[in-house]
């Protein structure tokens, strides 16, 4: 069977796992074969902007759409499947079928499948987000996979101890999201299992719920930390006029909704905005500097 592959995901899959991922990119039509066949599947062309796995469309046997995402095997793919089996499409995609030692997953087709960013009322986006994130969060199950927030956010201290400072980063914000970091994990609540990348492009609506999650990282924290990467999406939102004053309005909606503090909500904001950008800088690619911009806004607010 053959597989399009994108340019842009071909040369992502090189850049993070190097030989691994030409190997895997060169295997990528025979994986794709044997997981139709496996999974008595018909293949559709893939979608769009692919970046960091491979995503199609498939037709089951029975004639149900389904998805399938395959991906070079990492930690993160085992826990994303982790996640998925402890949500059981509650909140969230519905897994169907998984194989992790492939990093093959079947998901259900979240139909008509519209972006949570197609909606141009900001407020009404933020929250149509909250009722997604109270419906994600559970307990976590005994024997857990999930990173804590402490090793999840590592790369902050990472970036430091690589460049004896800010590196590329503006130092003053950096030095606040390190402060804000440290602060936060000395104090956060009872963890719960957290999306971990909460955004306007993986809340899409969906007929059996109005609106549902897709690709949940699996992290362990505190209910707070959920909010940061929703704060700093949809892209393009740095250049808004008037983000100072949409930022906040959100982290109101947010604070209301969820009944957590608002200053929580701002100091993970700033957090997991550096954050954003401080894996960027590590893995290679240019465009953080618009999140810092909502960073910035953020820490505005404090």
């Amino acid at each position: 069977m053959q597989a399009h592959i994108p340019e842009r995901l071909s040369r992502t899959i090189v850049t993070l796992h190097g030989d691994q991922g030409r190997a895997w990119l060169a295997g990528l039509p025979a994986l794709l074969s044997a997981c139709a066949e496996r999974w008595s599947l018909r293949v559709l062309p893939p979608f769009p902007e692919l970046s960091y796995n491979y995503v199609t469309p498939v037709v089951r046997a029975d004639g149900t759409p389904a998805v399938l995402k395959m991906g070079v095997p990492h930690p993160e793919l085992r826990t994303e499947i982790a996640a998925l089996r402890h949500y059981d499409g509650r909140g969230c995609v519905r897994l169907l079928e998984a194989d992790a030692d492939t990093g093959a997953v079947l998901l259900e087709r979240l139909l008509p499948g519209t972006l949570l960013s197609s909606l141009e009322d900001d407020a009404e986006a933020t929250r149509v987000a909250a009722g997604v994130m109270r419906a994600l969060w559970r307990p976590l199950p005994p024997e857990h996979p999930f990173p804590a927030l402490e090793r999840w956010t590592a790369s902050v201290g990472r970036l430091r101890r690589r460049f004896g400072g800010a590196g590329p980063l503006p130092p003053r914000l950096f030095e606040t999201a390190e402060r804000l970091r440290e602060e936060l994990l000395a104090s956060q609540g009872e963890p719960v299992l957290l999306h971990g990348d909460l955004h306007h492009m993986n809340i899409l609506r969906a007929e059996r719920a109005p609106w549902l999650a897709l690709d949940p990282k699996g992290v362990a924290g505190e209910p707070a930390y959920e909010v940061g990467p929703f704060l700093y999406n949809p892209p393009g939102m740095g250049c808004w006029s008037d983000l100072p004053r949409i930022v906040g309005r959100r982290v109101d909606i947010l604070s209301a909704a969820l009944g957590l503090p608002r200053e929580r909500l701002v100091a993970w904001g700033v957090v997991t905005a550096v954050l954003s950008a401080c894996w960027s800088v590590e893995d290679g690619e240019c465009g953080w500097e618009e999140v810092l911009v909502c960073g910035e806004a953020l820490a505005g607010l404090i």
